[in-house]
């Protein structure tokens, strides 16, 4: 750790500011923050060259030796594969020589084609993609600008990266919908073969509450996704918020942003060059955001002295009192920061998903200790 926090060593940058869908439930566009309105939809070259240099000088600063470039928007591919390969050789040729530079586009995977993954591949750049399921109908809210679904396109070019590119597969990042067979919906997904799936919970808070939020939807619907991977003997595909969740509750170190009391460490670059916390918080209110800097007149490292970066490094101190007290604070660790907004009482607040956390971290608990358990000598077909 430094004088000023954790460094930062995950670097998202917004390379594009638009999408060209039009979601119906997006928290970016269609949420509380106005912000992406008055920025280029496109980031100039001068903001992609700047942002390249910032990024090498807080790897050499703080001697890093993995980071975490991912390239973003809106949509990223709308600014083109040569603009995503120009800026992962610039960070790459700039950073240490002993600074590895882990490069992912996050797509919706509608304007992935055979020659973009090609040159995406060829220069060592991962790809995941966004869906809210592995069928139709589970997509029925992602429509471009004129209402025309964007499954036939976004299945095409998740197949293609499947069958043609398995090696530059990050994964899938699913949003739950409560609305949806839990069990149905992960193996739709499993038919798209991802090495990695993501499950995230929508953004909403205390003041906006999220969609079907009641007792504990998102909690139920989680158990009975991790009972089916579990049962699999988790084989098929790795769940990112199941491992971090067993490895917190084994004790382990885990790395994640709606779970544990591991330091956040993330930034965004705007197409502006804006330096921002990231989008999550743009769900709680407009602005919510913004630092005030940007890559041409602050290093990272000023960044790490804003309160709103300082207070979600600073562990179970910027947590609520009934935090604090909670048995599962180690493994739970407040929840997604995001969804802890009240509007007048900031942040300092119970997850609005406290419940739905506590219900699948117990489950998850008592999965992995129920078959942990010895097996009486009696059901071993030993002598009782």
């Amino acid at each position: 750790m430094s004088s000023t926090g954790h460094p930062f060593r995950q670097f998202i940058v917004k390379v594009h500011g638009r999408c060209n869908l039009a979601c119906t439930y997006c928290y970016l566009y269609e949420g509380p923050d106005r912000t992406w309105r008055t920025r280029p939809a496109t980031a100039p070259p001068a903001v992609l060259d700047r942002t390249a240099d910032r990024i090498a000088e807080h790897a050499r600063t703080h001697a890093l030796t993995t980071v975490s470039l991912v390239l973003h928007g809106g949509e990223p591919l709308l600014a083109g594969a040569d603009t995503l390969v120009g800026l992962t050789e610039a960070v790459r040729s700039r950073a240490p020589a002993d600074c590895t530079v882990r490069a992912t586009v996050q797509t919706n995977a509608t304007l992935l084609t055979e020659d973009r993954l090609a040159v995406l591949s060829r220069h060592g750049i991962q790809v995941g993609i966004s869906l809210d399921g592995g069928r139709a109908e589970h997509n029925a809210r992602r429509v471009d600008h004129a209402g025309r679904p964007s499954w036939p396109a976004a299945v095409r070019g998740a197949r293609l990266l499947a069958d043609r590119f398995p090696a530059s597969y990050a994964g899938l990042l699913t949003v739950v919908d409560p609305t949806l067979d839990p069990v149905d919906t992960y193996e739709s997904l499993l038919e798209l073969r991802p090495p990695a799936l993501d499950l995230l919970l929508p953004h909403g808070n205390w003041t906006a509450t999220p969609p079907h939020w009641e007792g504990t939807r998102y909690g139920d619907w989680l158990c009975a996704v991790f009972d089916r991977w579990w049962s699999a003997g988790r084989r098929e595909t790795r769940v990112r918020l199941f491992e971090e969740c067993l490895a917190l509750l084994l004790g382990l170190p885990a790395a994640t942003e709606s779970l544990g009391l591991a330091p956040f460490d993330a930034l965004v670059v705007e197409t502006d060059g804006s330096i921002e916390q990231v989008d999550s918080l743009k769900s709680a209110y407009d602005g919510a955001a913004r630092t005030g800097l940007d890559v041409f007149r602050h290093s990272f490292d000023e960044a790490l002295r804003h309160p709103g970066v300082a207070a979600r490094q600073a562990g179970p101190a910027a947590l609520a009192d009934a935090c604090r007290a909670c048995p599962l604070l180690t493994v739970c660790g407040g929840g997604h920061y995001a969804h802890r907004y009240r509007a007048g009482h900031g942040f300092r607040n119970r997850s609005v998903y406290c419940a739905d956390l506590e219900r699948f971290i117990r489950h998850a608990a008592g999965r992995v200790a129920a078959d942990a358990a010895p097996v009486p000598a009696s059901q071993e077909g030993g002598t009782p």
